[in-house]
């Protein structure tokens, strides 16, 4: 099976979904005698899950959604496309979405640094997740709101965010989904909203590369993609279900050879084996110091459910073993 976190019954699942993650929220505001929150909405995937879950949460609550301070902080890899579904997003939930451009923010910083602002290097990409970042903590701390994360459990197990940027928030109500969770429950959403605006939102949304956009050739197009760099999500977060049920290298690589037989060959999925212990040893630092959030499945990478690495253990080890997996 690809997919062996997923149900069939998929009505029972996005609603479990919803109740669990929802109530979470709710119990989280209500300790900490909130009644806003504060979401950054880019118009990607991970971001439009949470608005979700946050919008049913306010519903419950009886809370108003003018509650919900939405901000869209544009930079120098933003698209039209995203920029676009954000606004739309909100439009169609009755939200307003505010929009704060940090490109002359993230300039100044980087010229205070000494950075040319032309080398599109890690510094350039991290300047603008924190700023971003900060500005949501900052503008939280105005409001009492508490700063929902977007960070889900595919980029978690891959490292995959700026560490004290979008690695960071108050609660992080997407951390026990993968990538291939959230397609699964929007495409759910997609199908049995009744609201036109949301339905065809939602759907634009599935269909867009994922992207962090923090660079870019042009802002018509998507030329930074996630799965271009760190491998194709469906095959991810099956390897993060079989590293979580204890499953060893030449497990995993069995099993995922069967899986996707008809999607990968071997040498692929060797490759993005190989990046995935890498990745997820490498990564392990910014687990240790994660964000709470709802727990929605039995295996996790928190720190607080038991799962315990060494933040400085090699995947040498694990690597040498992938090497030698076709010798088997």
């Amino acid at each position: 099976n690809k997919y062996p976190y997923l149900i069939e019954d998929r009505k029972s699942y996005v609603e479990d979904v919803f109740d669990i993650v929802t109530r979470a929220l709710i119990q989280r505001m209500t300790a900490i005698s909130s009644k806003k929150v504060i979401l950054g909405l880019s118009g990607g995937l991970d971001s439009t899950m949470a608005l979700l879950f946050i919008v049913d949460a306010f519903y419950k609550m009886k809370l108003p959604r003018k509650n919900i301070l939405l901000y869209t902080m544009p930079a120098f890899g933003t698209s039209k496309m995203t920029k676009s579904n954000a606004f739309k997003l909100a439009y169609s939930l009755g939200i307003r979405l505010n929009e704060i451009v940090i490109k002359d923010a993230v300039n100044i910083h980087l010229k205070d640094i000494g950075h040319d602002r032309k080398n599109q290097d890690i510094a350039y990409e991290n300047a603008q997740a924190r700023e971003r970042t900060q500005i949501l903590f900052d503008i939280g701390n105005m409001e009492n709101a508490l700063v929902i994360g977007t960070g889900d459990k595919s980029e978690i197990s891959q490292g995959f965010a700026t560490y004290n940027g979008d690695h960071m928030s108050s609660y992080a109500l997407n951390s026990s989904l993968t990538k291939t969770e959230l397609r699964y429950i929007i495409s759910y959403l997609v199908e049995n909203t009744e609201n036109k605006e949301l339905k065809e939102v939602l759907d634009d949304i599935l269909k867009t590369p994922i992207s962090p956009e923090l660079k870019s050739q042009s802002e018509d197009e998507i030329s930074q993609k996630t799965e271009d760099i760190i491998g194709p999500y469906d095959l991810i977060d099956f390897f993060i279900y079989e590293f979580l049920e204890n499953s060893s290298v030449e497990e995993i690589y069995e099993k995922a050879n069967i899986a996707f037989k008809d999607t990968y060959d071997k040498k692929i999925i060797k490759k993005w084996l190989k990046s995935f212990y890498k990745r997820l040893f490498s990564s392990q630092f910014k687990r240790s110091v994660s964000v709470d959030g709802p727990s929605f499945s039995k295996k996790s990478f928190s720190p607080r459910r038991g799962y315990l690495l060494p933040s400085d253990m090699s995947s040498q080890l694990f690597i040498e073993r992938i090497e030698k997996l076709d010798e088997y």
